[in-house]
């Protein structure tokens, strides 16, 4: 009964911390567009992209897809991270000017949802077709934006 009581008093004082009065918080990037690329999306879309598809070595074909549950979880996480990227890339503060800005963050998550479900249904194949889309957007935001953003 005195643990029910403590957990009352508790809810009860983060009740009244609320005055009502408080401003909503902001929604604003923790750093520049570079330090997201670099340090959020970069490492999840190289995770997708080395887990798809094959290489050839000196010993032959090496298949890239992962072989257990946790190493297609690793990818399906990946995938993860980079739709909501292409969601936070659309923040003020993140977002350039230009309308395709939109349309490329937009494409960025369909395709990384693509390969979420590739990954979730352990295909290898869709999971390579959805890595080649995420290069593709990309590629042409590159294009287009990276000499921008780096002035």
């Amino acid at each position: 009964m005195r643990d029910v009581a403590l957990i009352l008093g508790f809810l009860v004082g983060l009740c009244g911390c609320s005055g009502g009065s408080e401003q909503p918080l902001k929604t604003q990037p923790s750093g520049s567009v570079y330090q997201m690329m670099t340090h959020y999306l970069e490492p999840a879309a190289d995770k997708i992209w080395d887990s798809a598809g094959f290489v050839i070595t000196v010993d032959g074909e090496v298949d890239l897809q992962p072989t257990t549950t946790e190493g297609w979880f690793a990818v399906e996480h990946a995938a993860t991270v980079v739709a909501e990227g292409g969601n936070l890339l659309m923040l003020e503060g993140y977002a350039a000017d230009g309308a395709d800005w939109v349309e490329y963050s937009q494409g960025l998550s369909r395709a990384a949802l693509k390969a979420r479900a590739a990954a979730e249904q352990q295909d290898a194949d869709a999971l390579f077709a959805a890595g080649g889309e995420i290069y593709s957007v990309c590629k042409a935001c590159h294009n287009r934006y990276m000499n921008e953003m780096a002035e």
